[in-house]
């Protein structure tokens, strides 16, 4: 049967009552992928019955998380995936048409007015100084606490719009930025928190055999830019009892991040009683599979 004749004939048994023949057509339609989008919603436009139009609803949305498994699933299989990318990825769970060009254009504008004010002869301080005031005081970006369980502070799009997020999509432009504009800033795994350090490789001057060693400066928090010392640091260990203190300072991954972003997303979604929301960003979390370190507790905003 040709391919618009099947097309027809599968969108109307759409409405069919016997749930079997829908699950049938259900599936052969979304062997088509994005293409029969269109057709779905033009199907929509002209259906009277709520019951259908839900069926239709259900439908698109099961294409476009089809498709965005398989953007995952790209992703993740990249030598070096891109931060911003993975957060992109995470937008598109719930907004499937979310103006990709336009959020790349407003960070790539973030980068160059951070890139201004820099130069070489500024401490590692000093850079973190002038970063967090362009972020947090020219662009007014405000995070809120992951306790506050708001879906909309995890995607991407909906912070650059609002400039209202979380640790984790704030956290993200940070690391992006830092990335394009080399500075040495990354994720670490401490408990309970979502922090960065500010990590200086130093170079032996006598020796070029041994190998640099990687020093930690201070620490960031992505919620407001404040900046901790290693005694702070120190101090919030001790005060948490925690005692694998080693582990605690290593970098994560970029899918370590992702994944730990995904995971309160998921958690959010459970907190709302919308489990089935909370399967689907599960289900995408078991696509990058590299899991965080292990870390204890929720997180908390108290260093």
């Amino acid at each position: 049967m040709p391919r618009e004749k099947e097309i027809s004939a599968l969108l109307r048994l759409i409405d069919d009552p016997d749930t079997e023949v829908f699950d049938t057509v259900a599936e052969k339609l979304l062997n088509y992928g994005s293409d029969i989008i269109p057709n779905l919603e033009e199907l929509w436009e002209v259906t009277i019955d709520t019951d259908t139009q839900e069926r239709i609803e259900m439908l698109i949305h099961r294409v476009h998380f089809q498709d965005l498994q398989k953007e995952f699933l790209d992703w993740a299989g990249e030598e070096k995936p891109d931060i911003l990318r993975g957060a992109i990825l995470v937008g598109k769970y719930q907004y499937p048409d979310l103006n990709v060009p336009s959020i790349l254009t407003q960070f790539d504008q973030m980068r160059r007015n951070i890139w201004l004010e820099l130069n070489n002869y500024m401490t590692p301080l000093e850079t973190v100084n002038v970063f967090n005031s362009i972020l947090y005081n020219y662009y007014k970006l405000n995070g809120h606490e992951l306790t506050e369980r708001d879906p909309k502070y995890f995607y991407i799009n909906q912070v650059l719009e609002s400039k209202q997020g979380n640790s984790y999509t704030i956290g993200i432009l940070y690391l992006a930025l830092c990335e394009l504009l080399d500075i040495p800033v990354f994720a670490i795994n401490l408990p309970r928190q979502f922090v960065f350090g500010y990590i200086d490789t130093l170079h032996h001057f006598f020796s070029v055999e041994e190998a640099p060693v990687q020093q930690m400066q201070f620490f960031i928090d992505p919620m407001n830019g404040m900046v901790y010392t290693q005694k702070d640091v120190d101090t919030y260990l001790k005060k948490i009892k925690a005692t694998d203190r080693e582990s605690y300072f290593k970098t994560l991954s970029t899918k370590q991040v992702i994944y730990k972003m995904m995971e309160e997303l998921a958690l959010c979604y459970q907190y709302k009683k919308d489990d089935e929301k909370a399967e689907e960003v599960q289900q995408l979390m078991d696509i990058i599979s590299d899991k965080p370190l292990d870390e204890t507790g929720d997180e908390s905003s108290d260093l």
